[in-house]
Order: C-alpha cells, then structure tokens, then sequence
C-alpha cells in the first residue's frame, strides 16, 4: 500500500466569510491552531487533531454550498456535542441515510463546506 495516512484536509471560504470560518473551526469544533509556513500566513489559519490538519484557505469564489463532499470527525459523545452547536446556533442537518454501526449528523461551516459528525457504538 502506497498511502499512510491522511496528512491534511483543506477547505475554502471566500475572503469575506474567513473571519467566521476561524470561530467555526476554533470555536465551535474546537480544533486547536497551529502555526503556519511563513510564505502562507497572509490568510487562512491550520488546525491540528491528532495526526491529521485542517487547513483553511480563501478563494476569490467557492460554490461549496451545492456539493456533498465532507470531512467527517468522530465524537465520543454525540449527543453532547450536538447540544454544543446548537448553544452556537449551529444548524444541524439530520442524517436521512442511517447507518447500522453509528449515529451520525451533518452541519456546513459558514462558507458551506459540508461535515459529518459521527459516534460509533
């Protein structure tokens, strides 16, 4: 097998809407920031949980809004976690497909990036 693991996740948002995706991503998913290059630090912020980053980044236009591509983060707690977001006003989306090993639901940051939060069991 060539991959290892996966290194990092990017995501966009317009300029406008960079301000807000730093409260999502620091705040309300409570990811912890980490440095950057240098040459990068213009822009955007990076987040580090576990082995993996999350990148944000900012593009003059997205169309995020319309596509089901996702980042998905487990929880221990779902249920807790979903009480979190809605205290931030967080929208919640349901899961419409259930799955038999977890619980899940879906949520899109400011700039429409789509994500799955899940709890297996």
């Amino acid at each position: 097998m060539w991959l290892k693991a996966i290194d990092h996740i990017q995501v966009t948002s317009t300029p406008e809407l960079e301000a807000d995706m730093l409260f999502f991503y620091g705040q309300a998913l409570g990811l912890s920031e980490i440095p950057k290059p240098a040459s990068l630090q213009a822009v955007g912020a990076w987040y580090q949980l576990g082995n993996t980053q999350v990148h944000i980044a900012t593009e003059p236009e997205i169309h995020n809004a319309t596509t089901r591509r996702h980042i998905a983060f487990q929880v221990e707690d779902l249920e807790a976690f979903r009480q979190h977001l809605q205290k931030l006003n967080v929208e919640i989306i349901p899961d419409l497909q259930p799955l038999v090993n977890c619980d899940r639901f879906y949520l899109r940051d400011p700039a429409g990036n789509r994500i799955e939060i899940l709890a297996y069991h």
